[in-house]
C-alpha cells in the first residue's frame, strides 16, 4: 500500500495513506469529517472513465493513515497535501474538497498557491467562514460545536450514528437514496478514526477561511445540496461561490450533506462537466445552474 510520510511523532514517522490511479489530468479527491478517502467511491469509476488521473488519501488520523496526538489544524492540512503534491509531483491538478476537505482546498490555495493547481471544486464545503461571530452573523453558534464536541467526549459511537442520518438525511431520502447498508459503511469507516483526531478536527472548523478565499484566481466549482443539515447551504456554499470571483455554483435541489453517495449521479455530471472546460486556466467558469 502507497504511502507518504509528512512528519514524526516521537518515534514512530507520521504516514498519509493514498491510492493514484489512472493517467491524463490529475484529480485530488479531498474526503470530508469523520470519513477517508472511501468516501470517493461513487466518484472515483466516474472520474476514471472519463481519462482523468485520480488520487485519494487519507488525512491524517482518519482511514489508513497515522494517528498522530497533534496536527489537526488547517495549517498542517495544507502542509500534509502540498507535501503529497510535491512528492507525487502533481501539475495542473484539480483540487476537490468535500465538507471538511474544502478548507484544505481554500487553504492550500491561500498559502501554498495555485502552481501545481489548475482547478478548484467545493463540494457540500465549510468555507467561507461556518463559526458566527459579529462579523460573521450568517454563521453557526458557537453551541453547536460544544454540542458536537461533548458528543464525542461522551460516547463517540452513539454520536457517530446520530452524525450520519443527519449527514444523509436518512429520514427523507432513505432506504431509496441511502440504505442501512451504506449508512453502516460510513459508520465503520468513521468508527474507526483517531477518536482524539475526530475531536480536535471539531475546533478546525471554526477556522476562518475568507482570506483565503479572496486569494483564489484558478476557475473554481462550488457543489452544494439546498438540504444540507451539516453545512447549510446559505451559511456555507452560497457565501462561497460569492467569494470566488467568476466561480461556478451548482444547487442540488434535495441534497444532503453527503449527496456524493445520494446523488452521485448529479455530482458526477457538475465535476465531469467542470473538469471537460478548456483550458483549465484560461476559460471563465461557467453560469450558475440547478439541478
Amino acid at each position: 500500500m502507497p504511502y507518504i510520510t509528512v512528519g514524526k511523532e516521537n518515534s514512530g514517522e507520521i504516514d498519509l495513506y493514498y491510492e493514484d490511479h489512472g493517467s491524463g489530468i490529475p484529480v485530488v479527491l479531498i474526503h470530508g469529517w469523520p470519513l477517508s478517502g472511501a468516501a470517493w467511491e461513487k466518484q472515483v469509476p466516474a472520474l476514471l472513465g472519463a481519462g482523468f488521473r485520480v488520487i485519494t488519501y487519507d488525512r491524517r488520523g482518519f482511514g489508513r493513515s497515522s494517528r498522530p496526538a497533534k496536527g489537526y489544524t488547517y495549517d498542517t492540512f495544507a502542509r500534509d497535501l502540498d507535501k503529497l503534491m510535491t512528492i507525487l509531483n502533481l501539475n495542473d491538478a484539480v483540487l476537490v474538497g468535500f465538507s471538511m476537505g474544502g478548507g484544505e482546498v481554500a487553504r492550500y490555495l491561500g498559502t501554498i498557491g495555485s502552481r501545481r493547481v489548475s482547478k478548484a471544486i467545493f463540494v457540500s464545503a465549510i468555507p467561507p467562514f461556518l463559526l458566527k461571530a459579529p462579523n460573521n452573523p450568517e454563521g453557526v453558534d458557537g453551541s453547536v460545536f460544544e454540542g458536537i464536541r461533548q458528543g464525542i467526549i461522551s460516547d463517540r459511537p452513539s454520536f457517530l450514528t446520530q452524525f450520519f442520518h443527519n449527514f444523509y438525511n436518512v429520514d427523507v431520502l432513505g432506504p431509496a437514496l441511502i440504505t442501512d447498508e451504506a449508512l453502516r459503511l460510513s459508520w465503520t469507516i468513521a468508527a474507526t478514526a483517531s477518536p482524539g483526531g475526530t475531536l480536535d478536527c471539531v475546533t478546525a472548523w471554526m477556522t476562518d477561511f475568507r482570506s483565503d478565499l479572496k486569494t483564489i484566481t484558478v476557475p473554481t466549482l462550488v457543489v452544494h445540496g439546498d438540504a444540507d443539515r451539516i453545512c447549510p447551504f446559505e451559511a456555507t456554499g452560497k457565501r462561497t461561490a460569492g467569494a470566488i470571483k467568476g466561480s461556478s455554483l451548482v444547487v442540488v435541489k434535495g441534497g444532503p450533506h453527503g449527496l456524493n453517495w445520494t446523488h452521485a449521479g448529479e455530482l458526477n455530471r457538475a465535476l465531469l462537466e467542470f473538469l471537460k472546460m478548456q483550458p483549465a486556466r484560461q476559460k471563465a467558469a461557467g453560469p450558475r445552474a440547478q439541478v
